[in-house]
Order: structure tokens, then C-alpha cells, then sequence
């Protein structure tokens, strides 16, 4: 199959061979970029690696999630109380939030977090694994994507979208264990407790948090047919 789009400079042949890129071809100069080929392997990294899960959960699944309820939660503060968000930041922040577990894999939290020195320690590798996705871009697109890896310390509104990624996280997490122990798996039990103290903390120090918690959270135990009433 041979496909012209009116308007392109480019020519995509496709053969019985799908796996052959030689068949692709394009007119220009440019460099190959291996960036969002990298970013495409979220989907092979499952995460809760060191628990027994009724159904496995992917980064790219999570990241997703993390997404929606990131904006979500810069929505909610910016209708309800007077913020100047960036809502489409926060998501898309949330969308990428995760991928230096690309090059790291799935740091379990209780390893992670042991103490500070390890906690610090694996901060600076993610920081690592962050330049090393950011420099297999296009060097005029470096730029444009850093923002999305890497925080503006010196942005008060910036700051407090990357605190509500956060707490989309733990919601994330929440939600994943809710889910497990629906389906009658107990290895999630104590998780699920750690992480509910977690967002209960979250939800005194950010409304935005409680008011998810408290509008949208129970509708995540409901059945298809008790959601579709």
C-alpha cells in the first residue's frame, strides 16, 4: 500500500514485512531521534513488583491515570478556589512523570524510601535518567520538554502543580489498592492503609485533594452497572 497526503513532503510504503523499516521512507535530512521509542516502552514496566497483583498494572496504565487526576485536581483548584493553574501543564506533567523508570525500572517504595540517604540518592538517578530520555531529542525540541521533566523552583504556581501531580500519584496508588482488595487480594491490605493515611494527610494540606477524594473516589468501588445508574 502506497499512502500520499495532500500537502506532505512525505511517502509511507508499507509491505507484508511490517517489522522492515527500510520500507519507510521520507524525504529530508534530519537525524533519527530514539526519544519517543523510548517513552513507548512505559507500556513493558509493570509496576507493584514485589506484590502479588490479581492484575498487573503498567507504567504507561498509571501514567495515564496519574494524567487525568492531575488535572483534575488544578481544575478543581482553580474553579473552586481562586488558583491560576495551568491544568493542561499538571496533565501533561502527570503523562511523563514516571518515565525515568524507563532507564531505572520500578524503584519498590519501601526500598526507595528506606531513609533519606537512599531516597536522596535515587532522586539524583531519576535527575539522571530524566537528561539522559531529554538528550535523544531533536536539540530544538530539548527545550520545549524540559519544563515537563523538571520543575521552576522559582514558579509559585509551577511548585504547587507539581505538589498536586504528586498527590495525583498517591491517589493513583490508592485506587490500584482499592481495586486489589475488591477482588479479595489481602496482599494489598497494608498498602492500602499506609497510603490512605498518606492522602489523608494530602487532603488537609490541599482541598483540591479532598475534594476529590470525597466527590470522586467512592465511585471507584462501584460495579459497571451501580456507575451506569
Amino acid at each position: 500500500m502506497n499512502e500520499n497526503k495532500p500537502g506532505g513532503n512525505s511517502t509511507v510504503t508499507t509491505t507484508d514485512n511490517v517489522n522492515n523499516t527500510d520500507n519507510i521512507n521520507y524525504t529530508g535530512t534530519m537525524s533519527e531521534s530514539n526519544f519517543f521509542a523510548m517513552i513507548s516502552r512505559m507500556k513493558y514496566i509493570n509496576r507493584w513488583a514485589l506484590m502479588r497483583n490479581s492484575r498487573e498494572e503498567n507504567l504507561c496504565e498509571h501514567c495515564l491515570e496519574v494524567s487525568m487526576i492531575a488535572h483534575a485536581l488544578a481544575t478543581i483548584g482553580n474553579t473552586r478556589y481562586g488558583r491560576h493553574l495551568n491544568a493542561e501543564r499538571a496533565a501533561l506533567i502527570g503523562l511523563y512523570h514516571d518515565a525515568s523508570e524507563i532507564i531505572t525500572g520500578d524503584m519498590p517504595t519501601p526500598v526507595k524510601y528506606y531513609n533519606n540517604e537512599i531516597k536522596n540518592a535515587f532522586k539524583d538517578v531519576e535527575d539522571i535518567a530524566c537528561h539522559t530520555l531529554l538528550d535523544k531529542l531533536p536539540e530544538d525540541l530539548k527545550a520545549s520538554y524540559m519544563p515537563i521533566f523538571f520543575k521552576d523552583e522559582n514558579d509559585e504556581n509551577d511548585v504547587y502543580v507539581w505538589k498536586l501531580v504528586k498527590a495525583a500519584d498517591k491517589l493513583s496508588a490508592l485506587i490500584k489498592c482499592m481495586e486489589e482488595t475488591a477482588s479479595g487480594n489481602t496482599e494489598f491490605s497494608s498498602a492500602m492503609s499506609t497510603i490512605m493515611s498518606s492522602v489523608s494527610r494530602l487532603s488537609e494540606d490541599y482541598p483540591e485533594v479532598n475534594d476529590f477524594v470525597c466527590q470522586f473516589i467512592p465511585a471507584y468501588g462501584k460495579t459497571l452497572d451501580e456507575l451506569q445508574d
